[in-house]
């Protein structure tokens, strides 16, 4: 068993990144994310690890560092809230573009503009659909505790060098200031040159070799033709990882007539709401995407067969309800597909998910 700590999600975070041999973080605090820098500055890992830790001047500032130290083959990160997500949007596009590695943090907080500092699900289009210009996707990995915070750190990085691709890992407020117990991963060594050569190719930027002239990163094509080429490809990586890399749970769905659709901190509000459903006499599930891109509908399609409807829980105006009807209407099934949210920084409770499964569902 690994080391045992009682740590906030946003420490945690910051933990797993020393851990598992980041090379470097780049950020700018903006709350409610702003322990996952704090935490890396009191920790001094570039004593320990060799690992570079620094407050960049803004958010377009922090993720432009990413995408040239990424280019360069090293393993790398930042973190923010939702505005700074946005600020942002265009040096993520540029990563991917130039199809490099890197993890995003996006401890998610309530808008839409400066909005609020309590946790939301809003950006969930943003995060899935590209939310920068130009047709990518970014790996969206939703963590529903402080354990996963942890161990999807690792994840992130194992999935964007794999696809050499953006991976975010898409938490929000609550997760992010929550305190748990948590079982730390151990350390692993930084990564060199050679082994990342090894692993994942030759395209890093590390000078003319013997084998190889320089390498060239950008995501730059002048030739219409080439470019649309550049876009095949990566929507074939894409569809790729739709086949092999979609990740959910299924709680209590075996016999289900109705199942709760939520991710994050609404998937951990929606197990008590099942228990709740299912003492009334009522077959509640819940499916958790735990990638939201990729989604598993394939998942929920087969759900759409056998079952009398789906509520999508989600602390926003209705966001991911969307891909839960085009993954329900596409199974052929004409079973109803409903929403229930919170917003502004409100979290529902369980009793009025249950409530709103009754009413929008069962009852209507």
């Amino acid at each position: 068993m690994g080391e045992l700590r009682l740590m906030k999600g946003n420490e945690v975070i910051a933990e797993a990144a020393i851990r598992c041999g980041c090379d470097g973080y780049f950020g700018y605090p903006i709350t409610p994310q702003s322990e996952v820098m704090e935490t890396l500055m009191a920790r001094e890992p570039w004593d320990e690890t060799g690992m570079v830790v620094l407050q960049a001047e803004s958010e377009v500032a922090s993720i432009n560092m990413v995408y040239g130290a990424a280019g360069s083959g090293k393993k790398v990160m930042t973190s923010s809230s939702s505005p700074g997500i946005s600020l942002m949007a265009e040096g993520i596009s540029y990563i991917a573009g130039a199809e490099l590695p890197c993890v995003i943090v996006n401890v998610q907080r309530g808008g839409p503009g400066l909005g609020t500092i309590q946790p939301s699900q809003a950006d969930y289009f943003q995060s899935t659909k590209g939310g920068g210009h130009g047709d990518y996707k970014l790996i969206v990995l939703a963590p529903a505790s402080v354990q996963e915070m942890n161990d999807f750190v690792e994840l992130a990085f194992q999935l964007a060098f794999k696809y050499r691709n953006p991976a975010m890992i898409l938490s929000d407020g609550a997760i992010g200031q929550m305190m748990e117990k948590v079982e730390l991963s151990d350390f692993q060594p930084r990564l060199t040159a050679e082994e990342i050569k090894a692993r994942y190719g030759s395209w890093a930027t590390t000078g003319k070799t013997a084998d190889r002239d320089y390498n060239i990163v950008t995501s730059l094509e002048m030739d219409s033709a080439k470019m649309e080429h550049n876009n095949l490809r990566f929507q074939e990586k894409y569809r790729t990882m739709e086949e092999e890399e979609v990740r959910y749970e299924m709680i209590e769905c075996d016999d289900a007539d109705y199942v709760l659709v939520a991710f994050g901190s609404s998937a951990r509000i929606c197990q008590k709401s099942v228990d709740i459903a299912r003492a009334k006499g009522l077959k509640v599930g819940l499916l958790r995407p735990i990638t939201l891109f990729p989604f598993p509908k394939k998942s929920i399609a087969e759900l759409a067969k056998r079952v009398k409807g789906f509520l999508t829980v989600e602390m926003n105006a209705g966001q991911m309800i969307e891909d839960v009807q085009l993954a329900v209407g596409c199974s052929g099934n004409n079973v109803p597909v409903k929403h229930f949210g919170r917003m502004g920084g409100i979290i529902p409770t369980p009793g009025e998910v249950a409530e709103a499964l009754e009413q929008k569902l069962i009852g209507g």
